[in-house]
């Protein structure tokens, strides 16, 4: 009996151990299947490390943010007006200069050279209508002379005629004699007419001459006033207070020495005390800017309030540039080309459901976030619709409700996983 038992016993101990093995063998495709099933573990992400914000409801004031600078709100700029070399500098860029302050000095030789032949020219020009008042006055005094004789002879002749028209009726002289004696007179009287209207048209003839030679000297008088002045224009003044920002170009800066052509940038005036902000905003946020809104200046040494004057129509490198007119007290050190930080209010939203502006996050953006779980260990991706847009907040269209936390810091490390863990 002890031998067919054993026998048994290890019949059995064989089934089992081919049945376990049959087991392991169906069970390894199925441990397969469901381990390829598995998530891969959600990857840790310290807290610290991340910008995590809650959905809010309330008022929202949307602003756009742009860096930029100060820029003179007007300014002169003093153009070369002739061909000139620089003589002479006498204020630099940064200096307090009063209207009359000389800024620098050229010189034109030719310019100078010209100016003092006129004024030769002049002289000799006045010379001369001298001399020829001096000759027609002496030809007239000759004219007058020889009037006066003709008188004279005219009227001594008529005396004649008169003694000789008696006598001849007395009886004492002939009738011959007496008729002589009248033609005489009356030749005599003719030639004075004429004498007389020679001497009158004589005078005439002189003004006439002595104002053409008037007009002359006129002439060169405003030739000479002319050149004089742009012989003075050579001395560059300020002609207005202000601070000297610029000499020439930034292209071609001004050196004494330097040789000018007319039309040249010689110096850029400001008035220092009219300044405005131009801001760089970018393009795709100044679609919502317009002219009057409000806007606020940071100088990192005090706030100016302004409001947009103008926008440029054009976009530069992916930014629109826009002048804030300011309307507050400058601060101390406010000074043209300083760099400044400018917001600009669009609208004030009275109840929209907003949340911090993600890294990603562009209006109308439809995007994922990490949302925190309700213990806030872990967070999940979910998809959420933006809608309009601040500097630092963005309303939310869809995806989260008021209360939610989410993370806003750039996840794209995390981007295959849909789940984190937050130590």
């Amino acid at each position: 009996m002890d031998i067919p038992r054993g026998k048994e016993v290890a019949r059995r101990k064989v089934i089992r151990r081919i049945i376990f093995i049959a087991i392991i063998i169906a069970a390894i495709p199925l441990i397969t299947m469901g381990l390829s099933r598995l998530k891969p573990a959600a990857p840790s992400v310290e807290r610290g490390t991340v910008w995590i914000d809650s959905v809010k409801r309330g008022r929202m004031v949307r602003e756009v943010r742009g860096l930029g600078t100060l820029v003179v709100e007007e300014f002169m700029w003093i153009p070369a007006a002739f061909d000139s070399r620089v003589e002479k500098i006498n204020f630099l860029p940064g200096a307090k200069v009063h209207a009359n302050d000389v800024v620098m000095v050229l010189s034109n030789p030719q310019m100078r050279l010209d100016a003092t032949d006129l004024e030769w020219q002049i002289k000799q020009a006045e010379a001369n209508y001298e001399n020829l008042r001096v000759m027609l006055q002496t030809q007239q005094l000759a004219q007058r002379a020889a009037t006066e004789e003709v008188k004279s002879d005219m009227e001594q002749a008529e005396l004649t005629a008169d003694r000789d028209t008696e006598l001849t009726r007395l009886g004492f002289k002939s009738a011959l004699d007496t008729k002589l004696s009248v033609a005489k007179w009356q030749e005599l009287k003719g030639r004075y007419a004429l004498s007389k209207e020679q001497l009158d048209i004589s005078g005439q003839a002189i003004q006439a001459q002595l104002d053409a030679q008037k007009v002359q000297i006129e002439k060169l008088r405003a030739a000479y006033k002319l050149k004089k002045d742009q012989v003075d224009e050579l001395v560059i003044r300020a002609g207005a207070v202000g601070t000297l920002t610029q000499l020439g170009t930034s292209a071609m800066p001004l050196e004494v020495g330097m040789r000018v052509a007319p039309g040249t940038i010689l110096a850029k005036i400001a008035q220092p005390n009219r300044l405005k902000a131009t801001l760089k905003i970018p393009e795709t946020q100044a679609k919502d800017v317009a002219i009057g809104q409000a806007a606020s200046i940071d100088t990192r040494n005090g706030i100016i309030p302004g409001h947009v004057a103008r926008i440029d129509p054009a976009a530069v490198n992916g930014t629109v540039d826009v002048d804030v007119k300011l309307e507050g007290q400058l601060p101390s050190g406010a000074r043209p080309d300083l760099s400044v930080d400018g917001t600009v209010t669009i609208e004030r939203l009275t109840d929209v459901v907003y949340v911090g502006r993600p890294v990603i996050g562009q209006p109308g953006a439809k995007i994922t976030l990490f949302k925190l779980d309700p213990d806030s260990k872990e967070a999940q991706r979910v998809a959420v619709t933006l809608g309009r847009s601040s500097v630092s907040t963005i309303e939310v269209v869809d995806g989260l409700k008021v209360g939610d936390q989410v993370i806003l810091s750039d996840m794209s490390a995390q981007d295959s996983f849909n789940r984190i863990r937050l130590n």
